[in-house]
């Protein structure tokens, strides 16, 4: 059913846990094969130096977690944002079709970090521009 690459992703996750004060959270979840991840981000200067990942799931949703958060390490938001579950896939040589929503909430957990770290990086601002006219 899996291939060794995604086997390999599974046994070996790289990236476990969860950053402590993270610049960024995601979490998502499938109601239908009960597959939650978290994922979550430290971002300095718009780029992602660390990224981790709580997945409650299936060895699929466990790599493709693992995986994601390999790929975005390195990345500016911007190119992070670009990531599709179909790069991930392609990254672990394939994923057998029914298993693909995996790939798709990796893509969305990372997704949804980004989106709180810029909401959190705009209520910053707000912030600081509320004390400078106070």
């Amino acid at each position: 059913m899996y291939n060794q690459k995604v086997l390999d992703a599974f046994a070996n996750p790289k990236n476990v846990g969860c950053i402590e004060n993270a610049d960024g959270e995601g979490t998502v979840g499938n109601a239908t094969c009960g597959d939650i991840m978290k994922i979550t981000l430290k971002i300095e200067n718009d780029i992602i130096v660390d990224a981790k990942f709580q997945t409650f799931g299936c060895a699929a949703a466990i790599a493709t977690s693992s995986t994601a958060t390999q790929m975005v390490i390195g990345m500016t938001i911007d190119e992070a944002l670009k990531l599709t579950n179909a790069r991930v896939v392609e990254e672990l040589e394939g994923l057998p079709p029914q298993k693909i929503h995996c790939s798709v909430l990796a893509e969305e957990a990372i997704k949804k970090a980004i989106e709180d770290y810029r909401a959190k990086q705009n209520n910053k601002t707000v912030e600081k521009t509320e004390i400078e006219y106070v």
